[in-house]
């Protein structure tokens, strides 16, 4: 797939920011889910003033590492948009980091190599970093100064892999607004439009398609510290919110309305990202709520986008969409494995290179994952139909080699998930004496938690042999099925496949299918 790169100057947040004020200075930018608080244009720039006024007072230098944790979301992203002005490198943190033991915090410290923390929470004790505590509340509006534009600096991550160590991504300003800009466009954001982000504002999705396409884009957007499934929709209508940021795991939960809801009318498209959308759910949600859902897949490498759905025309089912402002290639895999039926030959290793592409860490390791042309291996595996539409199957991690038949686990996953009951499911590959390794099943179903009878769990378990068994054959099936209270994610979401099996995540029920 070939993609044109357009180019077009170095921009930076300032020229955003002002770009806002001279076209509809009292516009909302930030608006709060619970203290109903608004950031208008103009305060946001006044604000954003009096951030770097308090850095040249304690005298942190242009292209410093600093890190950001804070829990309010409104005060948090003012922050976050002062200091990418202000030309540091700014790597956002989950505010429960602090609630572990310092060695896990200056591992965490220690591994983006920052300079400084700037928090509304005191340093915890052991902390081996300068720590900037900010009283609430933040810095009053005060007089405008004339500053200079920044467009160095950027955001450090660290990718939020299923599997592995995660790897610290350094993101530039230039990556950051282009993709941005790109968000934008593609979602339709301009004035008119607002935004509803519930998720953590410390991951890249939030961060970019919340957060920088809503500045570029010149709308505005609403801000939860997390997703609250009562009041969501009286919250969308209250609001006027006219698209929202999401996952699967969200839209899993607003598929079904409550007693007494109605969705309100307006709201053009959700957008799922983050993590696998299984068909069925995709079905289920369109048909009970009746708003389009947009698929897309990113990840932190990419800055956060690589494909979405189209928001007006094909939005194809089982597909992440086209690539957008990327390079993307399927490399085939030398031996094609035996899936899939008739894609099986073109099934490969996704591959992605361009502007808003890394094209190397940010610390040695992983140098394996780019050639020499700049492509970056993503670690997915998938395929193009003739449209360009990307299906991915799976991670070339979580492949599973049954006696040398390979098994994904979205294949077996995609099948559960579409039984009625089912909250979520994993599969992942277990050691084997005879067949090296075989596939088991862990699923959370709706209404079961460590009280359930043990024969209501059964009957539920049975149906889902009983699926699985209509549609594999037994080598592709799961040995034992193991039935989770709540299945161990990521903040987004994303199941954390390097849990389950160890022993970490308890399981009320099982049942062996050998």
């Amino acid at each position: 797939m070939t993609f044109q790169e357009p180019r077009s100057p170095r921009a930076s947040i300032r020229s955003v920011i002002e770009a806002r004020v001279s076209s509809d200075p009292e516009g909302d930018f930030l608006v709060s889910v619970q203290s109903g608080t608004h950031v208008r244009n103009v305060e946001l720039i006044e604000r954003v003033d009096r951030w770097r006024e308090a850095l040249a007072d304690w005298t942190v230098a242009e292209g410093s590492r600093a890190g950001l944790l804070m829990s309010d979301p409104i005060e948090f992203s003012v922050c976050f948009v002062a200091l990418l002005d202000a030309g540091l490198w700014v790597a956002p943190l989950d505010p429960t980091l602090v609630t572990g033991d310092a060695r896990q915090l200056n591992g965490r410290l220690s591994n983006l190599r920052l300079d400084l923390v700037i928090s509304d929470r005191p340093a915890p004790d052991g902390v081996d970093v300068t720590w900037f505590e900010i009283p609430q509340p933040t810095f009053s509006p005060g007089p405008r100064s004339h500053r200079v534009a920044s467009s160095d600096g950027g955001v450090i991550l660290a990718s939020s892999g299923t599997t592995g160590t995660p790897k610290v991504v350094a993101l530039s300003m230039d990556q950051l607004l282009h993709t941005a800009a790109l968000i934008a466009r593609h979602n339709g954001l301009d004035e008119g439009e607002r935004g509803l982000n519930p998720l953590p504002l410390w991951h890249v999705n939030a961060e970019v398609v919340g957060l920088l396409a809503t500045l570029v884009g010149g709308a505005s957007i609403v801000l939860d510290d997390r997703f609250h499934r009562t009041g969501f929709w009286s919250a969308v209508e209250r609001f006027g919110v006219t698209w929202i940021n999401a996952v699967p795991a969200i839209i899993s939960r607003l598929t079904a309305l409550r007693e007494g809801e109605t969705v309100p009318e307006g709201v053009r498209f959700i957008r799922s990202a983050s993590a696998p959308l299984s068909t069925a759910l995709l079905a289920n949600f369109e048909q009970s709520i009746g708003i389009p859902v947009v698929e897309s897949y990113g990840m932190t490498e990419a800055a956060s986008q690589i494909c979405a759905n189209p928001l007006d025309g094909e939005r194809k089912v089982g597909s992440v969409g086209r690539a957008i402002g990327v390079e993307l290639r399927v490399v085939p895999i030398d031996d094609p494995w035996p899936v899939l039926g008739a894609v099986s030959e073109r099934v490969g290793h996704i591959e992605i290179r361009g502007r808003s592409v890394i094209r190397g860490y940010d610390a040695p390791g992983y140098e394996d994952r780019f050639d020499v042309e700049g492509w970056l291996r993503t670690g997915d595996l998938g395929y193009l139909d003739e449209e360009e539409y990307l299906f991915i199957v799976g991670r070339s991690d979580d492949v599973i080699n049954r006696g040398g038949e390979k098994i994904f686990p979205r294949e077996i996953e995609e099948l559960v998930l579409a039984i009625d009951g089912v909250f979520d499911a994993a599969v992942i590959g277990v050691a084997d004496d005879v067949f090296g390794e075989v596939p088991v099943l862990y699923v959370q179903f709706d209404a079961v938690t460590d009280s359930t009878p043990s024969h209501v769990v059964a009957g539920l378990t049975s149906h889902v042999n009983v699926v699985l068994a209509a549609a594999l054959a037994r080598a592709r099936r799961p040995v034992e099925i193991n039935v989770v209270a709540q299945m161990p994610t990521h903040a987004t979401g994303k199941v954390q496949r390097r849990s389950l099996g160890t022993g970490a995540v308890a399981v009320i029920f099982q049942e062996a299918l050998r």
